[in-house]
């Protein structure tokens, strides 16, 4: 069995999906903590989006650069915006690496602004 950990960048299969939710094959952050991520197969991830200038001016995207440390391939933008609940059994597609601590941080910030919270 897989052990997944917070800050985890997996590509996770999305679809199928409904409006303008984010879908298809593609990176995602794992944002859960590790408790549930050894205990429940649903887990929470961020999306991982193309880079656009646009995007990065929305406060709640984080800007993610290309590392060998996060196995990204190009300029990218996790999209807090559209956290989501997905089965690992069956969504995981592959494990690609994780994020430094700092881009945690910043996910976590635009995660307090999503969901309103307060610490």
């Amino acid at each position: 069995m897989t052990i997944l950990k917070r800050g985890m960048i997996i590509d996770v299969n999305l679809d199928p999906t409904q409006g303008s939710e984010t879908g298809k094959i593609r990176p995602c952050v794992i944002v859960t903590n590790d408790v549930y991520n050894e205990r429940v197969p649903v887990i929470q991830v961020v999306p991982i989006t193309e880079w656009s200038a646009k995007k990065v001016q929305i406060k709640t995207n984080i800007e993610l650069n290309p590392s060998r440390e996060n196995g990204l391939s190009k300029r990218s933008v996790a999209d807090c915006l559209q956290t989501r609940p997905v089965d690992h059994r069956h969504r995981l597609v592959k494990i690609r690496g994780k994020l430094s601590h700092s881009k945690i941080d910043e996910i976590n910030q635009a995660l307090l602004i999503v969901f309103e919270l307060a610490l």
